[in-house]
């Protein structure tokens, strides 16, 4: 029995639309990442960007559980002396709801040039609208 290995003309990508009202942060996210990467299909491949499309939307009414909206905190530094800087769950969302979900999945992406193109399929708003009604996305359920 041979291995099939998926060609690049053969990917078909749909369009999925998500909806993060109440929905808990890592366990959406870790759903999306399947999505965007394909493994939810018969035909994934490793090596190849063969997933669909993700739209999400209310991403300001995400929610952590316990008590980590008061104590998570993001972590960058400049690479100067004294350049650490963090950041807290609520300060980021009050500042972009968006990038907490795009974070989050960027982290369960593959760290090289694949994950930059799969990330590039990610849309994330803040409010209930969406501009990608022509693609006609469907609902993903959980």
């Amino acid at each position: 029995m041979k291995t099939y290995t998926l060609k690049a003309g053969e990917i078909e990508r749909d369009w999925f639309v998500v909806d993060a009202e109440d929905q808990v942060l890592g366990r959406l996210c870790s759903r999306i990442a399947q999505v965007l990467r394909g493994k939810h299909k018969p035909t994934f491949t490793p090596h190849m960007d063969n997933g669909d499309f993700v739209i999400v939307l209310n991403a300001d009414k995400i929610r952590l559980t316990g008590r980590k909206a008061d104590t998570k905190t993001y972590f960058r530094h400049s690479g100067y002396p004294k350049g650490a800087r963090t950041t807290t769950f609520r300060q980021a969302m009050e500042k972009d709801p968006a990038w907490v979900i795009e974070n989050a999945v960027k982290g369960m992406l593959p760290h090289n040039r694949l994950g930059r193109q799969i990330l590039k399929k990610l849309k994330v708003y803040s409010g209930s609208e969406h501009p990608h009604d022509a693609q006609q996305p469907k609902e993903l359920q959980f």
